[in-house]
């Protein structure tokens, strides 16, 4: 009997390749251009050994997530979603989240997953169908310290969604 290669893989690629397929595919943000913290993991989804879709996860550029009391320490940020094909973002965020997410979070000893969703780019089912909580709104307001663009209104996603939420209520303990 003849094995079949597989039909769908999951795997590590790098940083250029990322950067490649989001160009190539289109992503409205570009490539991922920030710089590395302690945390990037880019993973591509193959379907007959063609990448379909990428993910890129890494450190919050702040220290906190939006107005949450997250911490950068506590997370993992989704930077980067893309697909080929709009209709396998849905499973590779699922496959992110349930893989790839539970590895580098343990790796790097983090809690929860967020991501910003830009609300004039996306409507945010993609992370509300999949059962992410939305923890906050971020941005907006003025310019942005660090690039100097007009700031975007922004959803802030938070997976697990009850370690999410309770990370990411103010903390009150001591204030009268």
């Amino acid at each position: 009997m003849m094995l079949a290669p597989p039909l769908l893989h999951i795997e590590a690629i790098d940083r250029a390749e990322l950067n490649r397929l989001l160009t190539q595919w289109g992503h409205r943000m570009g490539p991922h251009t920030r710089p590395s913290y302690a945390i990037e993991a880019h993973h591509a989804m193959f379907v007959h050994g063609e990448p379909v879709a990428v993910t890129a996860a890494g450190e919050t550029v702040r220290e906190r997530v939006g107005s949450t009391s997250i911490l950068r320490v506590d997370c993992v940020e989704l930077v980067r979603l893309c697909a080929a094909r709009r209709d396998l973002c849905r499973p590779v965020l699922r496959l992110w989240r349930e893989v790839l997410f539970p590895a580098i979070a343990t790796v790097h000893r983090r809690a929860v997953a967020v991501s910003y969703q830009d609300e004039a780019l996306h409507t945010g089912d993609l992370y509300r169908f999949d059962g992410w909580a939305l923890l906050a709104r971020a941005g907006g307001g003025g310019r942005d310290n660090r690039t100097g663009r007009q700031g975007r209104r922004m959803k802030v996603w938070g997976w697990p969604p009850a370690d999410a939420l309770s990370l990411a209520a103010p903390d009150t303990q001591g204030c009268s």
